[in-house]
């Protein structure tokens, strides 16, 4: 299924300054968890190797995700605000390599469509 069918009513668009990167906020729990990370600049070797993994894509829309095993992903074309379970709001804009952890949830807002390369591990 397209993640477009699964599109969320009511998205609320994010404030600009979120839309500059990774921001961290917290909800108030002191546990250490890993969160997703975004590198928009990441080292070529890695980029060389993301582009020889499928690819995933779909139209602007908004749908909530689960993961249960680790996702790095490169995005090719497209934008999208990921808002983590913990608060991280991770911008993904073309070359942004980006993982999300294993057992985490979120809401992927894609802006304009979207293209990745995906690895799951």
């Amino acid at each position: 299924m397209r993640a477009s069918a699964l599109a969320r009513p009511g998205a609320v668009a994010r404030p600009a300054a979120v839309r500059r990167g990774v921001v961290r906020r917290s909800r108030g729990s002191t546990a250490a968890r890993a969160s997703a990370t975004a590198d928009p600049h990441p080292d070529a070797s890695l980029v060389a190797k993301a582009k020889q993994w499928p690819t995933w894509g779909c139209d602007a829309s908004s749908f909530p995700w689960s993961y249960g095993s680790q996702e790095t992903c490169l995005v090719i074309e497209g934008e999208a605000l990921v808002t983590m379970d913990d608060g991280t709001v991770v911008e993904l804009k073309p070359g942004t390599l980006a993982t999300f952890p294993a057992g985490s949830s979120c809401v992927w807002d894609v802006t304009q469509a979207l293209t990745k390369h995906y690895s799951f591990s």
